[in-house]
């Protein structure tokens, strides 16, 4: 069995070929051919904290199987501990043993930086210059990483409720990249005139205001993934053009910001557009216009993670990375 710390996978793949890896993923499940229970969630209310239990299987010539166990612990910041841990497992599908474990809160970062930035590749304007990030938690160093792997902006303004952290975060960042990286002391400071609004928060309530986002800005809502959790206002979802999800099902059964406004008949059912597989197969439309604003829903699928594990344990082998731990 093979055993991949963060470094490990660090070593073995970039960015741009977790991106890749996304597309496959994204296509794969919306032809249908995964098996892919719904997460299940099981509540740690004394702790504040959720654990998630993330199984899939993929078919056809490279049949693949895993499944991911990731923890939720708002809690733990304060502690000094990522809000968000896991570990990947990596099962052989003809026998169902596990030939490899990985770091699974490095992966959960990687892919869902990917995810999001396949969705700004797609979805976003071609000239878009400004990016906006709000939090600033484990995910925010990859989701700002794919944000700038699928657009060459040239600033990014980051928000958190604690300012102290939007600033260290910054200095934290700087260095990395090339586009300039501003604090910003409101979310209204962090949002106004940006082409590209990316929001990764476990907010109960919505993290920026509909009227402050611009005519033909890109959203991706990254954070949200139980029914209680609102990052993305209603009002902007209803003045949206376009609504993108990775997965329907799961957008539609855990995200509370667009599970709500379904409820209450606030918008149609037909306001949702489809997945994001869906535009890479060229079954669904994406962006048509600079004018309109767009919309991408994450709540995450285990396909993504199996298809970016498999791919990084197979390169991990071949450069020789990991540690091989005996039966």
């Amino acid at each position: 069995m093979l055993f991949l710390t963060k470094d490990d996978m660090i070593q073995t793949f970039s960015m741009k070929e977790a991106l890749e890896a996304d597309k496959e993923a994204l296509m794969i499940f919306s032809k249908g051919e995964t098996n892919a229970p719904l997460r299940t969630n099981v509540d740690i209310r004394e702790e504040n904290g959720v654990s998630s239990y993330m199984p899939a299987y993929i078919g056809g010539d490279k049949p693949s199987l895993g499944v991911k166990i990731v923890s939720t612990y708002l809690h733990n910041i304060e502690r000094g501990l990522p809000s968000v841990t896991g570990t990947m497992i990596v099962l052989d599908p003809k026998s169902g043993i596990v030939t490899a474990l990985l770091d699974g809160t490095y992966l959960t970062q990687l892919r869902t930086g990917a995810v999001q930035g396949v969705a700004t590749e797609l979805l976003a304007r071609k000239d878009a210059k400004i990016g906006a990030l709000i939090g600033t938690g484990g995910q925010a160093e990859k989701q700002l990483e794919a944000m700038l792997t699928a657009r060459p902006l040239t600033e990014v303004r980051i928000f958190d409720i604690s300012q102290k952290r939007a600033e260290c975060f910054v200095e934290d960042m700087q260095g990395k990249f090339e586009a300039r990286l501003i604090p910003t002391k409101t979310s209204r400071e962090c949002v106004e005139g940006a082409d590209i609004i990316t929001s990764a928060t476990p907010s109960n309530e919505p993290t920026f205001e509909s009227d402050w986002v611009k005519d033909g800005a890109h959203i991706n809502g990254i954070g949200s993934f139980t029914p209680s959790m609102f990052e993305i206002p209603k009002e902007l979802i209803k003045r949206a053009d376009r609504v993108i999800f990775d997965t329907t099902e799961g957008v539609l059964n855990a995200a509370g910001d667009f599970i709500t406004p379904l409820k209450e008949e606030y918008i149609p059912k037909n306001k949702y557009s489809g997945e994001l597989g869906q535009i890479l197969l060229g079954e669904v439309q994406g962006r048509t216009s600079d004018k309109e604003i767009t919309i991408f829903k994450s709540v995450g699928t285990a396909v993504l993670d199996l298809v970016v594990a498999s791919q990084i344990v197979q390169k991990a082998r071949e450069k020789g990375l990991g540690t091989e731990i005996p039966d």
